[in-house]
């Protein structure tokens, strides 16, 4: 559950700025926009490398909320930590179907936005690379392969092999923090003695703990060769995921708030990921992408492994 998600990480209090305001274009500036980005995605003289970077402005229309906007997990945490009158006689929370407290990870559904990225990356090959920030597993469970996907934060559902780095995606939370040991071993003998198997961990990060290697090189090497990065409801505000963006040629912000790397982003579009994607796959002429791929479904894929050996995991 979200809750249990964000109630693992240990006490921080650099979490970014919280409760700015969120604004929409008018119909006539999303117009104007999206055909700017669709001339800035379609090729000239050669294709071009188009990487897209996620956050979990994302994942709200699957009914997980966000960190920083009006209603995200942050912003309602440092409202009630900033009220100075003591509050009634009753619990200072009281969770609600879309909260944070409620809403199950595991009965999220990928959305728009992250079927229409597995369509562009793995049907189409528009998209080159995603690079994502969350940690609900709809993009595995969108049917994105890890082969074409970083994830920077780790993942409830996924835990790892402490040897040989082959990850297992899970249909339920496997909790944990850290890379602790979930009791769990690799189903393949891969430590080198006589089936002798690896020590499955989680992957969820801390706020201490150092991005993957593996996974931080493949996404920035991939931003750094990139001709447009497209990054879709992130505040760009954790680093160093949120400067990704600026090592490729051009990069393009679709947020409702103001990030801190708006006055470089050559393009900045004010509205919902999901209303975005509709739009350019319609511009991009995949009208009916949706029905291509209900007739060709992606698999959701269930153990992946690195194409390089992962460095193990030292302090489970």
């Amino acid at each position: 559950m979200s809750a249990g998600y964000a109630s693992r990480l240990k006490e921080y209090p650099h979490k970014g700025v919280c409760g700015l305001p969120e604004k929409q274009d008018t119909p006539r500036q999303l117009k104007s926009k999206l055909a700017r980005l669709v001339e800035l995605m379609q090729p000239t003289d050669r294709p071009r490398r188009i990487v897209i970077v996620t956050g979990a402005g994302i994942s709200t229309a699957a009914g997980i909320p966000d960190f920083r906007g009006p209603s995200g997990i942050w912003t309602l945490e440092k409202k009630k930590t900033s009220k100075k009158r003591p509050l009634p006689k009753k619990p200072r929370f009281e969770p609600t179907q879309d909260s944070q407290s409620t809403m199950d990870f595991a009965a999220a559904q990928p959305t728009l936005t992250h079927r229409a990225i597995t369509y562009l990356t793995q049907q189409k090959g528009v998209v080159r690379f995603v690079v994502t920030q969350n940690v609900d597993g709809l993009h595995r469970r969108s049917g994105l392969s890890r082969d074409h996907h970083a994830v920077l934060h780790g993942c409830v559902f996924t835990e790892r092999c402490n040897h040989c780095g082959r990850e297992y995606f899970r249909d339920k939370d496997v909790g944990g923090m850290s890379f602790h040991p979930t009791g769990r071993l690799c189903d393949v003998p891969c430590v080198g003695k006589e089936n002798s198997k690896g020590i499955l961990v989680d992957t969820l990060l801390d706020w201490e703990d150092a991005l993957p290697e593996d996974d931080l090189d493949r996404a920035t090497t991939e931003c750094e060769t990139a001709d447009l990065v497209l990054c879709l409801g992130t505040s760009l505000r954790i680093e160093p995921a949120g400067s990704l963006p600026t090592l490729a040629k051009d990069y393009v912000i679709v947020n409702l708030q103001v990030t801190p790397k708006d006055e470089e982003a050559s393009l900045i579009i004010r509205a919902k990921a999901d209303i975005v994607m509709t739009h350019l796959l319609e511009a991009l002429g995949y009208v009916d992408w949706e029905k291509d791929m209900a007739q060709n479904p992606p698999t959701i894929e269930r153990v992946w492994l690195p194409p390089a050996p992962a460095k193990p995991v030292t302090n489970v």
